[in-house]
Protein backbone atom coordinates (compact mmCIF):
# COMPACT_ATOMS: atom_id res chain seq x y z
CA UNK A 1 0.00 0.00 0.00
CA UNK A 2 1.03 3.72 -0.78
CA UNK A 3 2.60 5.41 2.10
CA UNK A 4 0.99 8.79 2.61
CA UNK A 5 3.28 11.47 3.80
CA UNK A 6 3.04 12.53 7.54
CA UNK A 7 3.03 16.52 6.50
CA UNK A 8 -0.64 15.97 5.11
CA UNK A 9 -1.50 13.39 7.30
CA UNK A 10 -4.25 16.44 9.50
CA UNK A 11 -5.36 17.88 6.15
CA UNK A 12 -6.32 13.99 5.08
CA UNK A 13 -7.96 13.75 8.36
CA UNK A 14 -9.62 17.43 8.43
CA UNK A 15 -13.36 16.99 7.45
CA UNK A 16 -12.87 13.41 6.63
CA UNK A 17 -14.92 10.61 8.11
CA UNK A 18 -12.09 9.44 10.61
CA UNK A 19 -12.25 12.84 12.88
CA UNK A 20 -15.40 12.61 15.06
CA UNK A 21 -16.05 15.47 17.45
CA UNK A 22 -18.70 13.44 20.11
CA UNK A 23 -18.86 10.38 22.23
CA UNK A 24 -22.03 9.43 21.18
CA UNK A 25 -23.46 6.25 22.27
CA UNK A 26 -21.38 6.81 25.44
CA UNK A 27 -23.01 4.56 28.69
CA UNK A 28 -25.14 7.52 31.12
CA UNK A 29 -23.30 7.26 34.64
CA UNK A 30 -26.08 5.10 35.90
CA UNK A 31 -25.80 2.16 33.16
CA UNK A 32 -21.81 2.41 33.93
CA UNK A 33 -22.87 2.36 37.39
CA UNK A 34 -25.17 -0.28 37.52
CA UNK A 35 -23.08 -2.55 35.39
CA UNK A 36 -20.04 -1.93 38.18
CA UNK A 37 -22.28 -2.65 40.98
CA UNK A 38 -23.26 -6.31 39.53
CA UNK A 39 -19.71 -6.91 39.45
CA UNK A 40 -17.16 -8.48 42.15
CA UNK A 41 -14.44 -6.18 43.36
CA UNK A 42 -12.30 -7.10 40.34
CA UNK A 43 -9.04 -7.96 41.08
CA UNK A 44 -6.46 -9.75 38.19
CA UNK A 45 -3.04 -9.48 36.39
CA UNK A 46 -2.41 -8.30 32.58
CA UNK A 47 -2.13 -11.64 30.85
CA UNK A 48 0.21 -13.11 29.07
CA UNK A 49 1.62 -16.77 29.14
CA UNK A 50 5.35 -17.19 30.36
CA UNK A 51 5.92 -18.96 26.89
CA UNK A 52 4.97 -15.84 24.77
CA UNK A 53 6.51 -13.03 24.43
CA UNK A 54 4.08 -10.88 22.96
CA UNK A 55 0.70 -10.88 21.76
CA UNK A 56 1.09 -12.10 18.36
CA UNK A 57 2.96 -15.65 19.73
CA UNK A 58 -0.10 -15.79 22.17
CA UNK A 59 -2.75 -16.28 19.54
CA UNK A 60 -1.05 -17.27 16.20
CA UNK A 61 -1.91 -20.88 14.99
CA UNK A 62 1.58 -22.36 15.61
CA UNK A 63 2.01 -20.99 18.94
CA UNK A 64 -0.77 -20.77 20.80
CA UNK A 65 -0.45 -22.41 23.89
CA UNK A 66 -3.82 -23.71 25.32
CA UNK A 67 -1.90 -26.26 27.98
CA UNK A 68 0.44 -23.35 29.68
CA UNK A 69 -2.63 -21.15 29.92
CA UNK A 70 -4.72 -23.41 31.34
CA UNK A 71 -2.38 -24.25 34.29
CA UNK A 72 -1.35 -20.86 34.57
CA UNK A 73 -5.17 -20.11 35.17
CA UNK A 74 -5.74 -22.58 37.43
CA UNK A 75 -2.99 -20.90 39.42
CA UNK A 76 -4.94 -17.41 39.17
CA UNK A 77 -7.79 -19.00 39.75
CA UNK A 78 -6.39 -19.83 43.50
CA UNK A 79 -5.34 -16.28 44.07
CA UNK A 80 -8.87 -15.26 44.27
CA UNK A 81 -8.26 -13.50 40.81
CA UNK A 82 -11.95 -12.73 38.42
CA UNK A 83 -10.34 -11.20 35.87
CA UNK A 84 -7.59 -10.34 33.34
CA UNK A 85 -6.46 -7.84 31.09
CA UNK A 86 -5.37 -9.32 27.52
CA UNK A 87 -3.59 -8.21 24.72
CA UNK A 88 -5.08 -8.63 21.01
CA UNK A 89 -3.42 -7.86 17.87
CA UNK A 90 -4.86 -6.31 14.54
CA UNK A 91 -2.14 -8.69 12.35
CA UNK A 92 -4.30 -11.37 13.59
CA UNK A 93 -7.44 -10.57 11.76
CA UNK A 94 -5.69 -11.73 8.86
CA UNK A 95 -7.00 -15.21 9.71
CA UNK A 96 -10.19 -13.93 11.27
CA UNK A 97 -11.65 -17.46 11.30
CA UNK A 98 -8.79 -19.20 13.01
CA UNK A 99 -8.32 -16.43 15.58
CA UNK A 100 -11.73 -15.99 16.25
CA UNK A 101 -11.41 -19.57 16.65
CA UNK A 102 -8.52 -19.44 19.66
CA UNK A 103 -9.92 -16.55 20.81
CA UNK A 104 -13.35 -18.41 21.82
CA UNK A 105 -11.09 -20.66 23.33
CA UNK A 106 -9.31 -19.10 25.63
CA UNK A 107 -12.17 -17.55 26.52
CA UNK A 108 -13.47 -21.14 27.64
CA UNK A 109 -10.05 -21.75 29.35
CA UNK A 110 -10.92 -18.11 31.34
CA UNK A 111 -14.46 -18.81 32.29
CA UNK A 112 -13.48 -22.64 33.21
CA UNK A 113 -11.49 -20.44 35.79
CA UNK A 114 -13.97 -18.27 37.00
CA UNK A 115 -11.94 -15.83 34.86
CA UNK A 116 -13.58 -12.54 32.81
CA UNK A 117 -10.81 -10.85 30.61
CA UNK A 118 -10.38 -7.12 29.36
CA UNK A 119 -9.33 -7.47 26.22
CA UNK A 120 -7.69 -4.91 24.97
CA UNK A 121 -7.46 -3.62 20.78
CA UNK A 122 -4.96 -1.36 20.15
CA UNK A 123 -1.78 -0.63 22.02
CA UNK A 124 1.08 1.98 21.52
CA UNK A 125 4.18 0.59 23.80
CA UNK A 126 6.95 -0.68 22.96
CA UNK A 127 8.41 -2.32 19.49
CA UNK A 128 6.60 0.04 16.21
CA UNK A 129 7.03 -2.57 13.37
CA UNK A 130 5.18 -5.74 14.16
CA UNK A 131 5.26 -9.02 11.56
CA UNK A 132 3.55 -11.94 11.75
CA UNK A 133 5.41 -15.16 11.86
CA UNK A 134 7.63 -17.23 14.17
CA UNK A 135 8.66 -14.06 16.86
CA UNK A 136 12.27 -13.50 17.61
CA UNK A 137 13.73 -14.60 20.83
CA UNK A 138 14.15 -12.41 24.11
CA UNK A 139 16.97 -9.84 24.49
CA UNK A 140 18.94 -10.63 27.37
CA UNK A 141 18.72 -8.76 30.64
CA UNK A 142 15.80 -6.32 28.64
CA UNK A 143 12.11 -5.93 29.66
CA UNK A 144 9.38 -6.63 27.44
CA UNK A 145 11.83 -6.85 24.40
CA UNK A 146 9.80 -8.37 22.11
CA UNK A 147 6.00 -6.81 22.49
CA UNK A 148 4.85 -5.42 19.02
CA UNK A 149 2.84 -2.39 18.90
CA UNK A 150 -0.84 -2.44 17.40
CA UNK A 151 -1.16 -0.78 14.87
CA UNK A 152 2.89 -0.70 14.03
CA UNK A 153 3.79 2.59 12.61
CA UNK A 154 3.41 1.75 9.25
CA UNK A 155 -0.91 1.25 9.45
CA UNK A 156 -0.50 4.14 11.51
CA UNK A 157 0.57 6.70 8.98
CA UNK A 158 -0.90 5.06 6.12
CA UNK A 159 -4.80 6.38 6.15
CA UNK A 160 -5.40 3.27 3.57
CA UNK A 161 -4.87 0.99 6.24
CA UNK A 162 -7.64 2.02 8.29
CA UNK A 163 -9.96 0.17 6.44
CA UNK A 164 -8.34 -2.82 7.89
CA UNK A 165 -8.19 -1.78 11.34
CA UNK A 166 -11.47 -1.18 11.41
CA UNK A 167 -12.69 -4.08 10.10
CA UNK A 168 -10.50 -6.02 12.84
CA UNK A 169 -12.80 -4.02 15.86
CA UNK A 170 -15.73 -4.52 14.01
CA UNK A 171 -14.81 -8.01 13.67
CA UNK A 172 -13.70 -8.95 16.46
CA UNK A 173 -15.83 -6.80 18.60
CA UNK A 174 -18.69 -7.95 17.12
CA UNK A 175 -17.92 -11.61 17.24
CA UNK A 176 -18.01 -11.22 20.89
CA UNK A 177 -20.44 -8.43 21.31
CA UNK A 178 -22.67 -10.47 23.38
CA UNK A 179 -20.50 -12.97 25.05
CA UNK A 180 -20.61 -12.98 28.98
CA UNK A 181 -17.42 -14.38 29.37
CA UNK A 182 -15.86 -10.77 28.23
CA UNK A 183 -15.93 -8.08 31.34
CA UNK A 184 -15.04 -5.58 28.77
CA UNK A 185 -12.82 -3.98 25.76
CA UNK A 186 -9.59 -1.96 26.21
CA UNK A 187 -9.35 0.32 23.27
CA UNK A 188 -6.52 1.26 23.40
CA UNK A 189 -3.32 1.06 25.85
CA UNK A 190 -1.66 4.11 26.30
CA UNK A 191 -2.24 5.63 23.26
CA UNK A 192 -0.21 8.92 23.91
CA UNK A 193 3.02 6.65 24.69
CA UNK A 194 6.11 7.36 22.50
CA UNK A 195 8.32 5.27 23.99
CA UNK A 196 11.21 7.90 25.04
CA UNK A 197 12.39 5.06 27.04
CA UNK A 198 13.11 2.42 24.87
CA UNK A 199 12.32 2.17 21.29
CA UNK A 200 11.73 5.98 20.72
CA UNK A 201 14.85 7.90 22.68
CA UNK A 202 17.12 5.08 21.32
CA UNK A 203 15.76 4.24 17.87
CA UNK A 204 14.52 7.72 16.59
CA UNK A 205 13.81 6.32 13.54
CA UNK A 206 11.13 4.27 14.89
CA UNK A 207 8.36 5.92 16.07
CA UNK A 208 6.26 8.24 13.99
CA UNK A 209 7.34 12.63 14.37
CA UNK A 210 3.28 12.77 14.54
CA UNK A 211 2.25 10.16 16.16
CA UNK A 212 0.59 11.74 19.14
CA UNK A 213 -1.38 13.29 17.21
CA UNK A 214 -2.52 10.73 15.04
CA UNK A 215 -3.83 8.50 17.57
CA UNK A 216 -5.49 11.52 19.20
CA UNK A 217 -7.45 12.28 16.01
CA UNK A 218 -8.27 8.01 15.06
CA UNK A 219 -9.09 7.04 18.73
CA UNK A 220 -12.46 8.39 18.52
CA UNK A 221 -13.13 6.21 15.26
CA UNK A 222 -11.98 3.21 16.99
CA UNK A 223 -14.89 3.89 19.90
CA UNK A 224 -17.76 4.60 17.19
CA UNK A 225 -16.63 1.11 15.13
CA UNK A 226 -16.69 -0.27 18.67
CA UNK A 227 -20.28 0.95 19.14
CA UNK A 228 -21.41 0.32 15.82
CA UNK A 229 -21.38 -3.33 16.73
CA UNK A 230 -23.18 -3.11 19.76
CA UNK A 231 -21.39 -4.78 22.15
CA UNK A 232 -23.07 -5.62 25.53
CA UNK A 233 -19.82 -4.84 27.29
CA UNK A 234 -18.69 -1.62 27.98
CA UNK A 235 -15.36 0.32 26.34
CA UNK A 236 -12.50 2.68 27.54
CA UNK A 237 -8.94 3.39 27.38
CA UNK A 238 -7.03 3.80 30.23
CA UNK A 239 -5.38 7.20 31.62
CA UNK A 240 -2.03 6.91 32.71
CA UNK A 241 0.42 9.92 33.35
CA UNK A 242 -0.68 11.34 36.75
CA UNK A 243 1.39 14.34 38.65
CA UNK A 244 0.54 15.97 41.92
CA UNK A 245 0.53 19.24 39.84
CA UNK A 246 -1.96 18.32 37.64
CA UNK A 247 -5.60 17.95 39.15
CA UNK A 248 -7.26 15.70 37.20
CA UNK A 249 -10.62 16.12 38.50
CA UNK A 250 -10.58 19.58 36.29
CA UNK A 251 -11.33 18.88 32.66
CA UNK A 252 -8.87 21.79 31.94
CA UNK A 253 -6.07 20.22 33.02
CA UNK A 254 -6.85 17.10 30.42
CA UNK A 255 -4.52 16.84 27.88
CA UNK A 256 -6.69 16.40 24.05
CA UNK A 257 -5.85 12.63 24.31
CA UNK A 258 -6.95 12.54 27.71
CA UNK A 259 -10.34 14.42 26.81
CA UNK A 260 -11.07 11.72 24.07
CA UNK A 261 -10.44 8.88 26.71
CA UNK A 262 -12.31 10.47 29.59
CA UNK A 263 -15.49 11.47 27.93
CA UNK A 264 -15.79 8.40 25.13
CA UNK A 265 -15.19 5.55 28.17
CA UNK A 266 -17.92 3.85 29.65
CA UNK A 267 -16.04 3.01 32.75
CA UNK A 268 -13.06 4.79 33.61
CA UNK A 269 -9.74 3.16 33.77
CA UNK A 270 -6.28 4.33 34.68
CA UNK A 271 -2.45 2.83 35.50
CA UNK A 272 -0.39 4.06 38.40
CA UNK A 273 2.80 2.99 39.41
CA UNK A 274 3.70 4.90 42.38
CA UNK A 275 3.63 5.00 46.56
CA UNK A 276 0.18 4.46 48.02
CA UNK A 277 -0.08 8.25 48.96
CA UNK A 278 -0.09 9.17 45.30
CA UNK A 279 -2.38 6.38 44.39
CA UNK A 280 -5.04 7.92 46.59
CA UNK A 281 -5.22 11.40 45.66
CA UNK A 282 -5.28 10.21 42.08
CA UNK A 283 -8.26 8.02 42.80
CA UNK A 284 -9.67 11.01 45.08
CA UNK A 285 -9.41 13.17 41.88
CA UNK A 286 -11.11 10.45 39.46
CA UNK A 287 -13.99 9.71 41.63
CA UNK A 288 -14.81 13.31 40.92
CA UNK A 289 -15.74 12.14 37.26
CA UNK A 290 -18.65 10.00 38.15
CA UNK A 291 -18.03 6.81 37.04
CA UNK A 292 -16.59 3.08 38.18
CA UNK A 293 -13.22 3.14 38.35
CA UNK A 294 -10.31 -0.02 37.55
CA UNK A 295 -6.70 0.65 37.90
CA UNK A 296 -5.58 -1.69 34.40
CA UNK A 297 -1.47 -1.75 35.38
CA UNK A 298 -0.22 -1.17 38.79
CA UNK A 299 2.41 -2.97 40.90
CA UNK A 300 6.27 -2.27 40.27
CA UNK A 301 7.70 -3.17 43.51
CA UNK A 302 10.77 -0.75 42.38
CA UNK A 303 8.23 2.21 42.13
CA UNK A 304 6.86 1.17 45.65
CA UNK A 305 3.88 0.40 43.83
CA UNK A 306 3.06 -3.13 45.94
CA UNK A 307 0.13 -5.45 46.39
CA UNK A 308 0.27 -4.90 50.65
CA UNK A 309 0.00 -1.02 50.25
CA UNK A 310 -2.38 -0.66 47.51
CA UNK A 311 -5.12 -3.30 47.68
CA UNK A 312 -6.47 -2.36 50.98
CA UNK A 313 -7.14 1.67 49.57
CA UNK A 314 -8.24 0.45 46.04
CA UNK A 315 -10.71 -1.54 47.96
CA UNK A 316 -11.66 1.08 50.68
CA UNK A 317 -12.85 2.86 47.41
CA UNK A 318 -14.43 0.40 45.43
CA UNK A 319 -11.71 0.72 42.56
CA UNK A 320 -11.03 -2.56 40.39
CA UNK A 321 -7.01 -3.89 40.29
CA UNK A 322 -4.96 -5.26 37.83
CA UNK A 323 -1.25 -5.32 37.99
CA UNK A 324 1.28 -5.73 35.39
CA UNK A 325 2.19 -9.43 34.58
CA UNK A 326 1.53 -12.83 36.29
CA UNK A 327 4.07 -15.68 35.84
CA UNK A 328 7.78 -14.61 34.93
CA UNK A 329 8.38 -15.46 31.36
CA UNK A 330 9.47 -14.91 27.97
CA UNK A 331 8.26 -11.20 28.12
CA UNK A 332 10.71 -10.54 31.14
CA UNK A 333 8.89 -7.92 32.87
CA UNK A 334 10.31 -8.98 36.31
CA UNK A 335 13.25 -6.61 34.94
CA UNK A 336 12.99 -2.89 35.56
CA UNK A 337 12.45 -0.35 32.85
CA UNK A 338 16.18 0.86 33.68
CA UNK A 339 16.98 -2.70 31.65
CA UNK A 340 16.63 -0.59 28.21
CA UNK A 341 19.84 0.89 29.02
CA UNK A 342 21.72 -1.13 31.53
CA UNK A 343 20.76 -4.97 30.62
CA UNK A 344 20.51 -7.31 33.36
CA UNK A 345 23.24 -9.34 31.93
CA UNK A 346 26.21 -11.40 32.83
CA UNK A 347 25.10 -12.42 36.13
CA UNK A 348 23.71 -8.98 37.38
CA UNK A 349 20.39 -9.13 38.95
CA UNK A 350 17.49 -6.30 40.04
CA UNK A 351 17.61 -5.86 43.44
CA UNK A 352 13.98 -6.36 43.56
CA UNK A 353 11.92 -7.97 40.63
CA UNK A 354 10.02 -5.71 39.14
CA UNK A 355 7.00 -6.97 38.13
CA UNK A 356 4.79 -10.62 38.08
CA UNK A 357 3.24 -12.69 40.86
CA UNK A 358 4.89 -16.10 40.54
CA UNK A 359 8.00 -18.07 39.28
CA UNK A 360 7.58 -20.36 36.11
CA UNK A 361 6.88 -23.17 38.28
CA UNK A 362 4.05 -21.41 39.88
CA UNK A 363 5.56 -20.77 43.59
CA UNK A 364 5.36 -17.16 44.62
CA UNK A 365 7.73 -14.63 44.34
CA UNK A 366 6.71 -13.03 47.22
CA UNK A 367 4.70 -15.23 50.00
CA UNK A 368 3.49 -12.22 52.04
CA UNK A 369 2.24 -10.77 48.29
CA UNK A 370 0.21 -13.34 48.08
CA UNK A 371 -1.31 -13.56 51.41
CA UNK A 372 -2.39 -9.72 50.89
CA UNK A 373 -3.81 -10.89 47.53
CA UNK A 374 -5.81 -13.44 48.94
CA UNK A 375 -6.76 -11.14 51.89
CA UNK A 376 -7.78 -8.84 49.33
CA UNK A 377 -9.75 -11.72 47.29
CA UNK A 378 -11.47 -13.63 50.43
CA UNK A 379 -9.87 -16.38 49.08
CA UNK A 380 -8.50 -18.04 52.32
CA UNK A 381 -7.78 -21.72 52.23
Amino acid sequence: MKKICLLFLCILFTGSSWAQTSATGRWSTEKATAWYQKQPWLFGSNYNPASAINQLEMFQADSFDPATIDKELAWAEALGVNTARVYLHDLLWQDPQGFTKRLDQFLGICAKHKIRPMLVLFDSCWDPHPALGKQREPQAGIHNSGWMQSPGADALTDVSQYPRLEAYVKGVVGAFKNDPRILMWDLWNEPDNTNGNSYGKNHLNREPANKVAIVTRLLPDVYQWARSVNPVQPLSSGIWIFSKDRDMSKPENWTPMEKVQITYSDIITFHHYSDVESFERVVKELKTLNRPLICTEFMARGANSRFQTHLPVAKQYNVGMINWGFVVGKTQTHLPWDSWQNPYVNGREPAVWFHEILKPDGSPIDAEEVTAIKKATGKTK
